[in-house]
């Protein structure tokens, strides 16, 4: 397999936490679905200006319905995974992520029958256990401390939502891409999802349309959107060569980078304690790539 998708993903996960950390920011007093919106519009004119560039690649029977199953439950992945930012901090919430990888042990030998050797399972478990430690703080009132959390934090029941969504649509995807190609897939992918996003977020956030400018929901949202731009190319280039579960769990490096801004811009306290997380992770990455 090719090694280039190590470091593409890793750059992907950076710019996805550099995406959320900015999202958070552009979050304070204003509405999560106006902003999750606002997010999708920057990238629209790249991605469509990009169609008329790209070659439609031959698409197998498997692009169609890969695409349509997705394309919903990634709406729904969406809209959970901004009011996980919205309600909780990015060290409670982004860990949750790692779950993804471990539901991945599954899906993907029941979706398109692959496997997964001992010491890439090893790896995906320990990125896992890595990332439930950086609850160490918590762990220390009680080994069952984080889960008790988990339960009660809105932010984080979101969030571990999206982890299950994310474990069936990184397979759909990867089926897309292989059915066409993965900048067409981008292409169309994204600009049919901000088509679906907006209906839902013109409802919801229908009483607080008028302050979008006024508030500058718009402006807040052109880096982040800019920033998940280029980790969705980045991803889906990655996920084209790459196991799913390697891939994703490679991936899920973008919570170090998350617990670090949530350190820096928004002073969450408690990450100290987190360096052994950070080695587990690490420690699991690079069994993984080893198998990659």
């Amino acid at each position: 397999m090719l090694w280039f998708w190590v470091p593409l993903t890793l750059f992907s996960a950076f710019m996805l936490a550099t995406s959320d950390a900015l999202l958070k920011k552009a979050l304070s007093g204003r509405n999560e679905y106006l902003v999750t919106w606002a997010r999708t519009l920057p990238a629209l004119p790249f991605l469509l200006a990009l169609l008329l560039f790209v070659d439609v690649p031959p698409l197998a029977p498997e692009f169609l319905p890969s695409t349509l199953w997705a394309l919903p439950l990634e709406t729904v992945a969406l809209f959970l995974y901004t009011k996980a930012l919205k309600l909780s901090p990015l060290s409670l919430t982004l860990p949750l992520l790692s779950l993804t990888p471990v539901f991945l042990l599954v899906v993907p030998s029941l979706i398109l029958g692959e496997t997964i050797s001992p010491t890439g399972a090893a790896g995906v478990l320990l990125v896992a256990a890595g990332s439930y430690l950086l609850h160490l703080p918590q762990a220390r009132q009680g080994w069952l401390t984080p889960i008790r959390a988990l339960l009660s934090d809105r932010g984080s029941l979101c969030m571990l939502a999206v982890a299950v969504i994310y474990s069936v649509t990184s397979v759909l995807g990867k089926r897309a891409i292989a059915a066409s190609s993965p900048l067409f897939f981008a292409a169309v992918y994204l600009p049919l999802l901000a088509v679906i996003v907006t209906p839902v977020a013109l409802w919801k956030g229908r009483r607080e349309i008028r302050e979008m400018g006024r508030n500058g929901t718009v402006r807040a949202t052109v880096l982040p959107s800019l920033c998940y731009l280029v980790q969705a190319l980045s991803h889906v280039y990655a996920i084209n060569v790459a196991n799913v579960a390697y891939m994703i769990a490679v991936k899920r490096t973008s919570l170090l980078f998350g617990v670090l801004y949530g350190r820096l811009l928004f002073h969450e306290e408690g990450t100290t304690g987190r360096m052994l997380a950070t080695i587990l992770m690490l420690i699991g990455v690079l069994l993984i790539v080893w198998e990659g």
